[in-house]
């Protein structure tokens, strides 16, 4: 896999606006309904704030564009909602989603204005809350409110933890904090650890699936 990693890192550092470009639609697709509980934007912003210490991306450029998109995203499905109300929820594809929608409204009628708060920390709720919030009413200035003091704290989360993994491989690793190595480390550490996530999500959303069919009467 280091063999696809280092083109990539030496591409990036050549063209560091269309890394900035991804991790903005990274933090974007990860707000919306549906699209944000299968793009690995997380994994993505995660991964790519490994290229912060060798100087390839700048923190501030990295912070700032993963925040603008989880702001545009979040408030792009908030107005669609508050526009819209109920009837958005009851729409192609949403209506196909009808465990996780009822799942949002849950979290967001039991906890108010913080299930918009800590929403924003939890996959795939994250992609649904801030649409049910506009849908059932909620002001847009509480909205923003919380959702802004979430987001800023949210994008620290996602980058400063690569920037530490790659800081501490040259420090207590002896492999230069510029070297292609740590950062290959790094992304492949992400890029396994999101694969085993999914794989147990997956695994065990089909076995509550399954759980929940009701075994077929014997016939008489």
């Amino acid at each position: 896999m280091t063999s696809y990693l280092d083109p990539l890192i030496q591409f990036v550092a050549a063209n560091a606006w269309l890394a900035y470009l991804t991790l903005f639609l990274a933090g974007f697709l990860e707000a919306v309904p549906v699209v944000g509980s299968v793009i690995p934007g997380s994994t993505i912003i995660l991964a790519l704030s490994a290229l912060v210490p060798g100087g390839e991306l700048t923190l501030q450029w990295v912070l700032l564009a993963a925040a603008l998109g989880a702001l545009l995203g979040d408030g792009s499905a908030f107005w669609l909602g508050h526009r819209t109300q109920n009837d958005i929820l009851n729409t192609w594809p949403l209506v196909n989603y009808p465990r996780v929608i009822a799942q949002s409204e849950a979290f967001f009628r039991r906890w108010g204005s913080w299930a918009v708060f800590f929403a924003r920390f939890v996959p795939p709720i994250r992609a649904f809350v801030p649409l049910t919030a506009g849908a059932l009413g909620m002001a847009p200035g509480r909205f923003f409110a919380v959702n802004i003091p979430a987001i800023l704290l949210w994008a620290p989360a996602h980058v400063l933890p690569g920037i530490l993994a790659v800081t501490a491989l040259h420090q207590y690793g002896g492999i230069p904090a510029h070297h292609h190595i740590a950062k290959q480390y790094w992304i492949m550490a992400v890029v396994i650890g999101a694969l085993l996530i999914w794989l147990i999500v997956f695994a065990v959303r089909r076995w509550r699936g399954t759980a929940e069919v009701k075994p077929a009467k014997p016939a008489e």
